[in-house]
This record gives structure tokens, C-alpha cells and sequence, in this order.
């Protein structure tokens, strides 16, 4: 078994081959040689019912592992009754998608970090708890809830902050974007030293088995001293992080993670290139 590489979304290449549609997305990305999609649910869960399953039916027809990304409007960490309800709504309904469409895991971006970061991690995770009871009220258990590491000081999403999250149940698990870890660290993921760091704390949070099909989301990204600004391409030139001593250690440590591709309009042109450099990792051991 080998990493899953795929999209968050649909890029400009996919636009530009004449395709509209996202159920034409998994045999799209099969074409490519990717295997993962994660789709965009970021300004709201708009997709039907029908409209999910046919998704999910695609996707296993292509052998693509679907995952969806929440609404950016959660945020599980606020204080205010009306606006946690409607959090919890969103994230409720993105887990109703996805287990229409047969995906396994829902990425959400966790909240605010506003006052104090130890009361609003608390908050989140009283309120991620009892979002998830009604979700297993529901049937919804089986789908994997993850929060996302994020890019700004101003987020509650530090690597620590995600790994805590982690504790409120069995089912949620982390999804760590490396762009927004290099943009929080002042651009510290270039070496094995620093993404080991990373990996081994994960390992010691949530397991060698959440660690080896961890959920990644990958692409160069511009920061400032407050963090993540944007992210970009590979096609621009000097913005990290760097993939190869990444795909290096995945492949040292015999993980099979799946990792989306979140660049600028090229996710697709880049997530090839960065399973090429997994692949090129893969056979460098095995000679």
C-alpha cells in the first residue's frame, strides 16, 4: 500500500479541460495517477443527498478516497449560544454528507483562539463533544472528525491545541497542514529534523496507527510574523515548506498517509509533482 495523493477541489486545470462538474472529478483525477479528493464544502454544505452518493459511487468506481472540508464558519471555541449552534450545525451537516457520499473523514477548522487560548481550546472541546453525541444519535460515528492545524496566531489550531482536540473521542484524529506549520514556525519545515519533530509528536498523541494513515494537507504557502497570508504554487519560486525530506520519512517509517494538495488553482500539477517525489523516495529504498 502506498500514500494517497489528491486535490482539495477543483483546480484550474480541471476547469481548463472543459470539465464543470465535481462528479466528473474522480475519474478525472484517476486519469492523473491521483487517488484522494477532498471536497470544498468551505462556504457552506450545499450538495443534496443524491448529488453525494452519485459523488461517493464515482469515487469508488476511480478508486479515489473521498474526504469533505468543512465550512470555514466554525468555530467551535466562541461563546456566543446562536453562532455555536449554528457551528455545530454546519459540522453536523458535513458529516451528513459525507457519510452520503461514503467519505471517511470531515476537516474543520476548529476557531478562534480570541482571550484565552486554554479557556477557548476548552470551550471547543466541550462543544466538539457534544456535537459528536448527536452525530453517533444520528449514525454518523463511523466518519472521522479532524481538526486542522492553522496558520495564524489569531486561530486556535496550534499542532498542541489539534492534538488535545483529539482527546474528546476516538474519531477525531488530526489533520496537519504543513503550510500553516511552516507559516506558524517562521518557515521552519525544510529538513528531516523539523518534520520528524512533527511526526513523532503525533505518533505520542494518537498512535502509530493514526500516524500511518495521517491526513495531510500540503502546499507552498507566503507568511508573515503573523502567519499564514496565502497559500501559492510551486510554480513560485522561494515558498516552503519542502515535500522531499517529508516523502523521505514517510517512507522511512512505512507510512501510507493521504495527502491533499491545497495550492493556488494548481492542486492538481501539484500533486503529481509531490507523488512523484514520494515515488522517487519509494524506489531509491528498494534499491
Amino acid at each position: 500500500m502506498e500514500a494517497r495523493f489528491g486535490t482539495a477541489g477543483n483546480g484550474d486545470a480541471f476547469y481548463g479541460a472543459g470539465h464543470k462538474s465535481s462528479l466528473e472529478a474522480p475519474a478525472w483525477l484517476r486519469g492523473l495517477g491521483l487517488a484522494a479528493y477532498e471536497y470544498q464544502c468551505v462556504r457552506g454544505v450545499n450538495i443534496s443527498e443524491r448529488t453525494a452518493r452519485a459523488l461517493g459511487e464515482r469515487a469508488v468506481e476511480n478508486d479515489i478516497a473521498l474526504s469533505i472540508h468543512a465550512p470555514y464558519y466554525i468555530n467551535l471555541a466562541g461563546e456566543d449560544p446562536v453562532l455555536l449552534a449554528k457551528s455545530k450545525n454546519h459540522l453536523l451537516k458535513s458529516l451528513r454528507a459525507a457519510h452520503w457520499m461514503g467519505a471517511t473523514r470531515v476537516v474543520f477548522h476548529p476557531g478562534s483562539a480570541k482571550g484565552s487560548r486554554e479557556g477557548a481550546l476548552r470551550r471547543a472541546q466541550a462543544v466538539l463533544g457534544a456535537t459528536l453525541d448527536e452525530a453517533a444519535r444520528e449514525g454518523l460515528e463511523g466518519v472521522w472528525v479532524l481538526p486542522e492545524t492553522l496558520g495564524r496566531y489569531s486561530y486556535l489550531g496550534l499542532l498542541d491545541e489539534v492534538l488535545e482536540l483529539c482527546r474528546v473521542a476516538p474519531n477525531v484524529v488530526p489533520c496537519v497542514d504543513f503550510g500553516h506549520v511552516h507559516a506558524i514556525t517562521g518557515g521552519l519545515m525544510t529538513d528531516r529534523e523539523a518534520y520528524a519533530a512533527v511526526l513523532d509528536r503525533v505518533e505520542a498523541a494518537v498512535g502509530k496507527d493514526v500516524l500511518r494513515t495521517l491526513h495531510i494537507h500540503f502546499s507552498p504557502v507566503e507568511f508573515t510574523e503573523k502567519g499564514e497570508r496565502r497559500h501559492r504554487t510551486l510554480a513560485d519560486a522561494g515558498f516552503g515548506p519542502h515535500f522531499r525530506p517529508l516523502a523521505e520519512l514517510m517512507v522511512e517509517r512505512k507510512l501510507t498517509p493521504t495527502i491533499i494538495c491545497e495550492s493556488n488553482g494548481t492542486q492538481s500539477e501539484d500533486a503529481c509533482a509531490y507523488r512523484d517525489i514520494y515515488r522517487e523516495a519509494l524506489r531509491r529504498q528498494r534499491m
